[in-house]
C-alpha cells in the first residue's frame, strides 16, 4: 500500500475517536512513531493525553503496556528483576512491563528521579540491564509519556538527560472552538463505557509500522537542508536568553522527524517546511533559559520560534 495512504488511514482512524483542533498534532505523533522516537505529552489533567496514546497504540497493531507512575514506584517495577524459583532451585528473570512495543508511561513526573532514570538505557539503546544481564527490547520500541505541569502538587522534574531522550514534546491544550467541545460530548453518548479504546480495531500491522520506519530511512536530505537544521540548533546555543542550548541529539531528532513528515506527506525528500513544522516541539524542551527569564515565565517555545523565523530558509535545494 502507498505510504501516504497508509499514514492517512492511521490519522483518520485516530480522528474518528479523538477530537482534536486539527490533524497536525496527530501527524506529529505519527512522525514520532515513524522516526522510532519517544514522545512526551505535557498538559493539565483531563485533556485526553492518556486516551490519545492508547488509541495510537491500539490502531498500530502493536503490543503495548501501561505504567502508572507513582512516588512509590521502583525501577524493578519497570524493567523487571530476578526472582527465586523454588521449583527449579535457581533464579529466573521476571521481565517488567517495559518489554513491549509501546510503553505508556502515565504521569511520569509523579515518580522519584531514580525511578524515572530506569528508562534511560531503554530509551537510548533499546535494551535493559537486569542484575548485570542485558536484554534487547523488541522493535519497534517507543516510550509515550504523559506528565502534568511541574507546578502541580506531587510532581518531580524530569532529569535533563531524560528530557533530551524524548524526541518530541507535544501539548494538546484546550480545544479552541465550542463545536469541538460539543463533539466530545456527542461522541461520549455513543460509548458503552468511559474507555472507547475497547472497540478500536487495528488499521495497520506491526510490520506496516516497521516498513514505514524503513521508508523514513530512505528519504533524501539535501545538503542545504542539513545546513538549515544545523543553523537552527546552533542558534539555540548562541541566543542571549538561553543558558544551555540544544544538544546534537536535538539536531538528529529534528532530522529524523523531518524525514518522517516527508513520508507522511508522500515524498521521498525533505523540504524546509518539514523542518519548520517540527522545530519548536523538538527543541524547546532541550534548552534552558537564564534564570531571570525563567522567573519571568518566558516560554522556551517562544524563543525557538523566534530563532526559526530568523534563520533564512534555503531556497536552493535539490529534491533528489
Amino acid at each position: 500500500m502507498d505510504k501516504k495512504i497508509l499514514c492517512n488511514r492511521i490519522v483518520d482512524s485516530v480522528n474518528n475517536v479523538f477530537v482534536a483542533d486539527d490533524t497536525l498534532i496527530l501527524k506529529k505523533i505519527l512522525c514520532g512513531f515513524i522516526a522510532s522516537g519517544h514522545i512526551l505529552f505535557e498538559d493539565n489533567p483531563g485533556l485526553g493525553k492518556t486516551l490519545l496514546v492508547k488509541i495510537f497504540a491500539k490502531i498500530t497493531g502493536c503490543n503495548w503496556n501501561r505504567i502508572q507512575f507513582t512516588p512509590d514506584l521502583m525501577p524493578s517495577d519497570i524493567i523487571g528483576t530476578k526472582v527465586w524459583d523454588t521449583r527449579n532451585s535457581q533464579f529466573r528473570i521476571e521481565k517488567g512491563p517495559i518489554f513491549t512495543n509501546f510503553l505508556l508511561a502515565d504521569e511520569i513526573n509523579r515518580a522519584m528521579p531514580k525511578t524515572q532514570s530506569a528508562l534511560l538505557e531503554a530509551m537510548e539503546e533499546r535494551q535493559v540491564t537486569i542484575e548485570g544481564a542485558t536484554y534487547k527490547l523488541e522493535s519497534p520500541f517507543i516510550v509515550m509519556a504523559t506528565q502534568n505541569p511541574i507546578e502541580m502538587e506531587g510532581t518531580y522534574p524530569l532529569p535533563e538527560a531524560q528530557m533530551d531522550r524524548f524526541t518530541i514534546k507535544l501539548s494538546l491544550g484546550y480545544l479552541k472552538s465550542l463545536e469541538k467541545e460539543c463533539e466530545i460530548l456527542r461522541r461520549r453518548i455513543n460509548w458503552k463505557n468511559d474507555n472507547p479504546t475497547d472497540n478500536i480495531e487495528n488499521v495497520v500491522t506491526q510490520q506496516d509500522m516497521l516498513n514505514l520506519q524503513e521508508e523514513a530511512e530512505k528519504v533524501y536530505v539535501d545538503e542545504n537542508i542539513i545546513k538549515y537544521i544545523s543553523l537552527i540548533v546552533r542558534a539555540t546555543r548562541e541566543h542571549p536568553k538561553i543558558r544551555i542550548g540544544s544538544s546534537p541529539r536535538g539536531g538528529l531528532s529534528l532530522l529524523k522527524l523531518s524525514r518522517a513528515m516527508a513520508v507522511i506527506n508522500g515524498r521521498d525528500f525533505v523540504i524546509p517546511d518539514d523542518v519548520k513544522t517540527l522545530a519548536i516541539e523538538v527543541l524547546s524542551h532541550r534548552i534552558m533559559l537564564d534564570i531571570e527569564y525563567t522567573v519571568e515565565g518566558l516560554n522556551p517555545r517562544v524563543i525557538v520560534n523566534e530563532i526559526v523565523q530568523k534563520i533564512e530558509v534555503p531556497k536552493d535545494f535539490t529534491p533528489r
